[in-house]
């Protein structure tokens, strides 16, 4: 996510040929999980799923367990021996999918609200050989070789199903299938990974894809600073924009905000620069509200589009709107 149109050599030319990149500043801001029913179960089991040579379920269960949020664990999550001397007494499959009914028993006996199970394709893998060109050179010239080289491409899906113990119904269900491709030549020492190690890797890749579905999280994304007046500037208040970006490419936000507002009552309210600016502080201190209102502001005086204010404008209510979905699922 960034405030910058795509193709940054489009964005606002006459300033980047003068000042060089754009001064930005990274805003961390908290999404809430994909899947909203499951951030709200927060003790969850994880079965061992079926032909599971890669480990996915153990990778989940590893994913889970280790998100924090703020330094808190955000998952608790039921011991793999419990869940499996439970499955056992109940004379229930250690592996594969669970039905519903079934979670709903175990849940009660494990307290767990919510019981992931699965099942794990088989990994395949194709290679295909081809050559590639290399120029090699001594005392009399330089000529062309061929070098053969091979591509190695894997594949492995899985299915994965998160039940409600409570409820007795289906969270979340999905295959995920990832592939990944490698190349060696005959002239390189990077071997090609096996069918094994090529499937941990994608195994790793299908259980983050998972887990990451049902937790909320923080994103990270730069948003772009106004750095030129859009009015004609006293030397005071030229000095005061340019000393407020100083402070702000310092991470002295603090310093730069007072700068910004002495700037703005400075103008009488009347330059779109420091309002936006200081929006995007606000912004990145999580007053989003403030930001939409300093955005506002901003975007009333401007006399044509511009492409920072109108990504602000359309970006914040989303913002606001994820923020509020993330804090309720945390509450839960």
């Amino acid at each position: 996510m960034n405030y910058k149109i795509k193709g940054s050599i489009f964005l606002l030319s006459g300033i980047i040929l003068m000042s060089g990149c754009a001064q930005k500043v990274r805003v961390k801001a908290l999404k809430p999980a994909e899947v909203s029913r499951a951030a709200l179960t927060k003790k969850v089991a994880v079965t061992s799923f079926k032909n599971d040579k890669p480990n996915i379920s153990g990778k989940i269960e590893a994913n889970l367990a280790k998100h924090k949020l703020d330094g808190k664990q955000y998952f608790t999550i039921v011991s793999r021996q419990d869940l499996n001397k439970v499955l056992s007494e109940q004379k229930i499959g250690t592996s594969g999918l669970i039905d519903p009914s079934t979670a709903t028993e175990v849940g009660k006996l494990i307290g767990a609200q919510a019981i992931i199970s699965g099942r794990t394709g088989n990994a395949s893998t194709s290679d295909t050989s081809f050559y590639e060109a290399r120029t090699k050179c001594n005392k009399n010239g330089c000529w062309e070789v061929s070098v053969r080289c091979i591509k190695r491409v894997a594949g492995l899906d899985a299915e994965i199903r998160m039940i409600d113990t409570q409820k007795g119904d289906i969270i979340y269900a999905d295959t995920i299938n990832k592939t990944g491709t490698w190349k060696h030549c005959n002239d390189d020492s990077r071997p090609l990974p096996s069918t094994m190690m090529a499937s941990q890797q994608l195994a790793s890749a299908i259980a983050k894809d998972f887990s990451y579905k049902l937790v909320p999280h923080y994103v990270y994304y730069n948003v772009t600073l106004l750095e030129k007046p859009d009015l004609e500037y006293t030397k005071k208040q030229e000095l005061l924009l340019k000393t407020s970006l100083a402070f702000i490419k310092a991470k002295r936000y603090d310093r730069a905000e007072k700068l910004l507002k002495k700037l703005i009552n400075s103008t009488g309210e009347k330059s779109y620069v420091p309002l936006y600016n200081l929006g995007v502080l606000t912004e990145a201190k999580g007053d989003y509200e403030g930001a939409k209102n300093l955005y506002a502001k901003a975007d009333k005086l401007t006399v044509e589009p511009v492409e920072e204010i109108n990504l602000a404008i359309n970006h914040i209510d989303k913002l606001i709107e994820e923020n509020k979905k993330a804090l309720a699922q945390l509450k839960k």
